[in-house]
């Protein structure tokens, strides 16, 4: 029985998790079944029939409550949406009571343990690997709203396998993978999948198989703590393998979790032979798969459904906005004939977390861990002696994206000295990987730092030639829509050209550079020079950059196969930090200048 969502979303903002847990008996009767007579197909009775509900979320990325220990305040954004599984557990438990706890399941499609504060201060600070640490904040929330599955997303291998492994021996649910293979025995490494039995008024249990499949990118994104341990073939591949012992093991329903996107793209090009964004090609070339679970990309995909080429059966696919904003509902109905249940329907469609209240278990269940974590990251580390922001930084040469590359240029100066590149200039990468990093004028905090890196990325150093610059920087300067000259210029339809975020957009300190956004890619960068003389081609250069980009993340041209001269295994983001800490005054005017710019036919665009 579909759920009441007018009823539901109503009654759920009015009264929140209260009134969610007590609507719900009347809902379950009917939703476990309807047509309870006897009989079945052709026999002129009414058809057995049983619907179940299958609820998912995906990219949670350590968010519990609706809070940004960046900005040290409750979570918002221009879509007002929130955040958090305090929120989900208000939505789950209203979905339960209408239809009924034992016709649900719960299910993740991963990227769970990495990308706020939260998870890091539990990874790093106080760390769930130590003796007797403490159990993880999102292990211990899952638990409580009582997931049944979820599949290994790329950011759980972020803090290393021994910290991934406590993890799971701290979940009460299953991490599925069944492409996460040992790299010995080309084994799984982790379960590759869970089987569940519903139980109906009709006899016969139905039987709902979840495959986890995660995602080759794995590979090259932490190269350091797999490569050797562990190998991520494509996911067509291994759903190929399972999907049909699934079935000869008497599932009735298939459901894919897959951390991966479904547009059949990749960001890393040519560097693995494997799709990153692979989910619709699995509903499209593996047959016998009910529903997917989309993650990885970072959408929201309500329902959309893709034509399998050998069956020409629609399988669903749906994917729940990020850090727990949705919740995707996949509503099944069941009919029973000749011996066996069969699905006759199933629609997907996704609840919004801002319409309820955050779930007080939840909250109340981990409120020092919240409380210890602000504090952290409120610590004062230095002093900054003006205000700075990241606003415009995605068109202007801003001092907070000159000081991560002042960071990075000293420590890889640092790291080289004394050895054979101790002589060659340092070149340094960065990205502006959030409009709304600030930094105020006076105390400078670890929140205010690290919101300057929200990702978990380490330092590398690689060798590049001018030439090889050159084209990184044409490449990186796709990211601006041409724009002829003359005519006004509209900063929110400037840039993403051709959907590129703006974590992929890369500006190159130690260089002077023009980018001429009227010209068409690949011909932008001009005037492009290296202590006041136009660059060298042939000139050799250490590129500071990091281990994302240096993987391939991206597909920027060169980087991934040059030379390795060194590498590190701490954050950029905690090097920031230390660096703050020794210096104690970040001052712009020692190091801020404005090295590039657009243009429109050499006139400067700001």
């Amino acid at each position: 029985m579909p759920l009441n969502r007018r009823k539901f979303l109503g009654r759920a903002a009015a009264t929140g998790a209260g009134a969610a847990l007590a609507g719900g008996a009347a809902g379950s009767a009917e939703a476990a079944g309807h047509g309870h007579g006897p009989g079945g197909h052709g026999s002129g009775r009414p058809a057995k029939r049983y619907s179940f509900t299958v609820m998912g979320t995906t990219d949670l990325h350590g968010n519990v409550f609706n809070w940004d220990y960046f900005t040290d305040q409750e979570f918002d954004d221009k879509a007002h949406n929130d955040v958090g599984l305090a929120k989900i557990s208000t939505l789950v438990n209203a979905v339960r009571a209408e239809k009924g706890r034992r016709n649900t399941l719960l299910i993740d499609a991963g990227d769970t343990i990495q990308g706020t504060q939260l998870s890091y201060y539990y990874a790093k600070v106080d760390p769930i690997t130590a003796g007797r640490g403490p159990v993880h904040p999102m292990a211990q929330a899952m638990n409580k709203i009582g997931y049944d599955a979820a599949a290994l997303g790329n950011h759980e291998f972020n803090y290393g396998i021994p910290v991934l492994r406590k993890f799971e021996e701290q979940c009460d649910f299953p991490l599925l993978g069944a492409n996460a293979l040992d790299a010995k025995t080309l084994r799984p490494a982790f379960r590759p999948y869970s089987m569940h039995r519903l139980r109906t008024p009709h006899g016969r249990d139905v039987k709902v198989a979840v495959l986890g499949l995660t995602n080759p990118g794995i590979a090259i994104w932490d190269k350091q703590n797999v490569q050797g341990k562990m190998v991520f073939p494509g996911l067509e591949e291994q759903a190929a393998k399972w999907v049909p012992k699934l079935r000869s093991m008497g599932a009735d329903v298939v459901v894919v979790s897959a951390h991966s996107g479904s547009s059949g793209t990749s960001s890393y090009g040519d560097q693995l032979p494997y799709v990153e964004n692979a989910a619709g090609l699995v509903a499209e070339q593996v047959p016998g798969i009910d529903a997917i679970l989309v993650g990885h990309a970072h959408t929201e995909i309500p329902e959309y459904f893709v034509e399998n080429k050998k069956t020409g059966k629609k399988v669903v696919l749906s994917e729940p906005l990020k850090w727990g904003q949705r919740l995707t509902l996949f509503d099944f109905e069941l009919v029973w004939g000749r011996g066996r249940w069969t699905v006759e329907k199933v629609r997907a469609s996704v609840l919004n977390s801002n319409t309820v209240a955050e779930d007080p278990r939840i909250t109340g269940m981990l409120g020092d861990e919240h409380k210890k974590v602000v504090a952290y990251v409120n610590q004062v580390i230095g002093t900054s002696t003006v205000a700075m922001t990241t606003a415009e930084a995605a068109w202007k040469d801003e001092p907070l994206i000159d000081l991560i590359n002042l960071v990075q240029v000293e420590t890889v100066k640092a790291a080289l000295a004394g050895g054979e590149y101790a002589a060659l200039p340092v070149l340094s990468q960065a990205s502006c990987f959030s409009r709304t990093a600030k930094v105020p004028a006076g105390r400078m905090t670890i929140r205010d730092a690290a919101g300057l890196y929200p990702f978990e990325n380490t330092l590398e150093a690689r060798l590049l030639t001018g030439a090889q610059i050159k084209e990184y920087l044409e490449y990186s300067a796709k990211y601006y829509a041409q724009t002829p000259a003359g005519g006004p210029v509209d900063t929110a339809k400037l840039t993403n050209a051709e959907g590129t975020p703006d974590y992929n957009y890369d500006v190159v300190s130690g260089l002077t550079y023009e980018i001429d956004i009227a010209k068409p890619k690949g011909s932008r960068i001009v005037n492009l020079a290296f202590e006041g003389k136009p660059l060298d081609a042939k000139a050799q250069f250490v590129f500071a950059v990091n281990n994302y980009r240096a993987s391939g993340g991206g597909a920027f041209p060169h980087i991934a196969s040059a030379k390795q001269l060194w590498v590190n295994s701490e954050e950029i983001r905690n090097t920031i930090i230390t660096w703050v800490k020794a210096k104690g005054t970040v001052d712009p005017a020692s190091f801020a200048s404005v090295d590039w710019r657009l243009t429109r036919d050499g006139v400067p665009v700001f």
